[in-house]
């Protein structure tokens, strides 16, 4: 059954939503590789525009990758933006265009990790991460697997309505990353629940561990979950190439894990998503703040912002 239109969402504040949702739908009509050149090129222009951002992502690239001059980060940083105004594209892709349509452009390797772990019957953790191909990741994922995905909603409730009805077109169910009696629900009926522990929460029920030698703030719900489901932790990574076709791939489980104290397990999962990311870092969401929660006072990290 067809959720009923809010009435809500006509008033003037979500205009500008629409301006940019219609944008996209009219984008994904063209031909595909007319569309990733024109995510190139919005790429292009909120990196001129978006100061704030681009702060951000040039000081998360300079504390990641110090061994890099500073012009291949300033080349870096182009192309993070370039990467997620593409982004951008394979999102609308993901919510708009028919499920088939990239069944010949993907290709997804070591299926037998995560074949072996289903067969445990314990359900499976797919360690995930915000790419710039997020959305189409999991798109392209469900042709293979049902997936159910723990997320939390959009502050902006007609996003939000957009986000639940795109991604339902292809995700089993959406379970709000507080739920934790809907995912072991889910594990326990022996369905693959992905989960991208790569985000700075603050500093409850965090601890800090190594990313990529940078101290930050890391959750502990994933070992907690990895205790109460028994559940075995299987990572997914996913990358568009430079023909415009995609690789899934799935590692080898995580394991032992969870690991005997809170920093231990979280490093590890940091440094499983480390490898994931290094496929190809420009392909990563660096213009998210990872380390806005420092000992000394939130936002340590990137005062040169202001």
């Amino acid at each position: 059954m067809k959720s009923k239109f809010n009435t809500q969402f006509l008033m003037p504040k979500f205009w500008a939503t629409w301006a940019g949702l219609s944008l996209l739908r009219l984008i994904r009509l063209f031909p595909f590789n007319l569309q990733i050149r024109i995510g190139a090129l919005l790429g292009n222009l909120i990196y001129l525009t978006a100061t704030k951002r681009r702060q951000i992502t040039e000081t998360n690239l300079a504390l990641c990758f110090p061994e890099h001059s500073d012009s291949n980060r300033k080349q870096m940083t182009k192309d993070v933006f370039k990467n997620s105004g593409i982004g951008l594209i394979e999102t609308a892709c993901a919510w708009w265009a028919p499920l088939s349509s990239f069944d010949s452009k993907t290709k997804i390797e070591g299926r037998q990790y995560l074949d072996e772990a289903l067969l445990q019957g314990k359900g499976v953790i797919l360690l995930g991460a915000h790419y710039s191909t997020l959305d189409l990741g999991g798109l392209l994922f469900s042709r293979f697997y049902n997936l159910h995905t723990m997320y939390r909603p959009h502050n902006n409730p007609l996003m939000e309505s957009i986000i639940d009805r795109g991604r339902k077109r292809f995700i089993s169910s959406l379970i709000d990353r507080h739920d934790f009696r809907g995912v072991i629900r889910a594990l326990k009926s022996n369905e693959i629940v992905w989960y991208a522990p790569d985000q700075d929460f603050g500093p409850t029920n965090s601890v800090y561990a190594p990313f990529f030698d940078v101290e930050a703030a890391t959750v502990t719900a994933t070992a907690r979950l990895a205790k109460l489901s028994k559940s075995p932790i299987v990572m997914l990574s996913h990358h568009r190439n430079s023909d415009n076709t995609y690789t899934l791939r799935l590692h080898p489980p995580v394991e032992p894990f969870p690991l005997e104290g809170d920093r231990e397990s979280a490093t590890r999962i940091n440094q499983e998503i480390e490898k994931g990311i290094l496929y190809d870092p420009t392909q990563y969401m660096w213009m998210h703040r990872r380390f806005k929660t420092h000992p000394n006072g939130k936002g340590f990290m990137y005062r040169s912002e202001s």
